[in-house]
């Protein structure tokens, strides 16, 4: 499927440097998955984590895309707006390893801070990049699809938070076409996710984040297919088990 496929690989490892960890029983760093982290590598095209919320999946794409140089709350690299500082110090301990190729685009989504995203946009003024029409006057899932449709444009770097809020099942699926189209135009995706769907991207690395830190893991090793998967097959019997 990807044998004439670029590969990127635009950012290669994440690295913690631990010598410069002020504590690990301090947040973000008492969390399982950083304590566990290292040098870890990343998929030239697709990456997932997945988690529980609260596992750290998020503090993680967060810092990542921090020390990237885009803006904490979303957006690209142009953006330099703050509705209020709450990131984690996680980014100034991490190190990113780059390869060769530069990308020549960018885009850090984040679900619980798009609309403030979408003001910023329609305070600059450029709509025009975004379908024209203000992200405000549409829904949520309207506007994220705004965005990955018109605004992001190919041989680049995108880090994705949950994507798939407020996404219908079929709208998921547009953005998995989506994504398959940009990796085929030289893109590479972290994305952290709870969507069985997306995560059935072939050929992507999946990294669970749990209490036991941080691993791959296969598809169908996730918790994600296998409760869809069991409820899916005998819908009744599981909402019998859950209500009983």
């Amino acid at each position: 499927m990807f044998s004439h496929v670029p590969e990127p690989r635009y950012l290669t490892h994440v690295i913690l440097d631990r010598a410069s960890v002020p504590s690990f029983e301090e947040y973000p760093f008492n969390l399982p998955i950083v304590r566990s982290l290292d040098r870890l590598e990343l998929h030239p095209r697709v990456n997932f984590f997945i988690g529980e919320n609260g596992s750290g999946k998020s503090t993680l794409l967060e810092a990542i895309a921090v020390r990237w140089g885009f803006n904490a709350e979303g957006g690209t690299k142009n953006f330099n707006f703050s509705t209020r500082a709450s990131h984690s110090r996680l980014s100034d301990q991490i190190r990113l390893s780059r390869s060769a190729n530069r990308p020549l685009d960018g885009f850090f989504f984040r679900a619980e801070s798009f609309f403030n995203v979408a003001t910023e946009i329609e305070r600059l003024g450029v709509d025009g990049c975004y379908g024209g029409k203000p992200l405000h006057e549409m829904s949520h899932g309207e506007a994220f699809l705004t965005l990955m449709t018109t605004r992001v444009d190919g041989h680049g770097l995108y880090l994705l938070d949950e994507p798939e809020a407020a996404l219908s099942p079929q709208r998921q699926l547009a953005i998995l076409t989506r994504i398959h189209d940009l990796v085929m135009d030289s893109s590479q995706f972290l994305i952290a996710t709870h969507s069985p769907i997306l995560l059935a991207y072939p050929d992507a690395w999946i990294f669970e984040c749990s209490g036991e830190g941080l691993r791959r893991i296969e598809y169908e090793e996730t918790e994600h297919y296998r409760v869809t998967r069991d409820f899916l097959m005998n819908p009744a019997r599981m909402i019998k088990l859950l209500t009983e």
